[in-house]
């Protein structure tokens, strides 16, 4: 068979099948009488043997000690051209993200580009100062630039130094509630660290879908969302986290700021009365020892209503002096 047909019927190119025979990999059996290449039936079956080698990404070296040298075996070529692969795909899914970014940002220039591309890079970078210089410079030229928000959220949710983390949420919450659902991802985590850096950034978003994302992590399963959950709820006036608000006191974790957020939600009657049933629930269920009743004391002073009254007059005879001598003078000045 002539190379013109070898060609057409195994797809590979005249002009490499040349190149095979410079290099000795499949050199035609016979010549015709006026000198052309004649390839055999074997030798076609080698070809298809070289495609199928090269296809799995070895060389044309690598190739030919396969198909002719018996102690080229091939374990371990193999698993390295497994690592290459697996390196090969990091590098483009890398690639195809960084691409994604840039054009969900809209650019309209070449020179937006270059801007978008060095942000993203100054995201990445090891310099805690440079990761925070670009988290505030993504804010203040959000209106020049779109802000690539993925990069944000990626950003916000593996960073470990305070300063830049608390630069990236102030970015995500200028940047507006774009990055809610991405964020809300977060919460459900297999890595305690990300699901609190998620909940954190959710805080600082305003509006109705940052609202919604904080009220479901109320039942996450991780305690610790539930309860920066709970504080953002609370200074945004919902009472379903006055549950949880209480917990916070009684259990001493965050109690002040928990005290402060049931002190917000208080403002209104209903609300009020409802913490203060909740308030006086935990301490007449004996459980609660005197640390616990000394905060639940502190937590009703900033309780309106004749129920948190009723709770301290009641309390101002406890057993544990500290308790009874804080509900006493936060009866006096109740009264005042």
């Amino acid at each position: 068979m002539l190379i013109g047909e070898v060609a057409r019927r195994s797809g590979v190119s005249a002009r490499m099948l040349r190149h095979y025979d410079s290099l000795g990999l499949v050199r035609p059996t016979g010549r015709t009488g006026g000198g052309y290449r004649e390839y055999s039936s074997e030798d076609i079956q080698r070809i298809f043997h070289i495609e199928s080698l090269r296809s799995l990404g070895l060389s044309l070296h690598e190739v030919g000690r396969a198909l002719d040298d018996p102690g080229f075996t091939p374990a371990e070529l193999v698993d390295d051209l497994i690592h290459q692969t697996r390196e090969r795909i990091a590098d483009e899914t890398e690639l195809l993200t960084r691409l994604r970014r840039v054009g969900a940002a809209e650019p309209a220039s070449w020179e937006d580009v270059l801007q978008i591309v060095s942000l993203l890079q100054a995201l990445g970078s090891k310099g805690a100062g440079r990761r925070q210089r670009a988290a505030l410079s993504s804010a203040s030229s959000a209106e020049e630039v779109p802000v690539p928000v993925e990069a944000l959220v990626e950003a916000v949710l593996s960073e470990t130094d305070p300063n830049v983390a608390g630069a990236l949420r102030w970015a995500l919450a200028q940047s507006g509630a774009g990055g809610s659902a991405l964020l809300g991802e977060g919460l459900g985590s297999p890595e305690a660290e990300v699901r609190k850096r998620a909940v954190q950034s959710i805080a600082e978003i305003p509006g109705g879908e940052a609202t919604a994302l904080l009220q479901d992590a109320l039942a996450n399963p991780d305690i610790v969302v539930r309860r920066y959950a709970a504080l953002a709820l609370g200074a945004r006036g919902v009472a379903d986290a006055v549950p949880t608000l209480i917990d916070m006191v009684v259990e001493g974790v965050n109690d002040v700021d928990a005290a402060d957020a049931l002190s917000v939600l208080a403002s209104r009657p209903e609300p009020a009365d409802r913490i203060a049933s909740g308030l006086v629930d935990r301490l007449a269920c004996g459980t609660a020892e005197s640390p616990a009743r000394r905060r639940l004391t502190q937590a009703l002073a900033d309780i309106p209503g004749t129920t948190a009254s009723r709770a301290l007059a009641d309390l101002s005879h406890d057993e544990d002096r500290t308790v009874a001598l804080t509900a006493a003078y936060i009866l006096g000045i109740r009264d005042a």
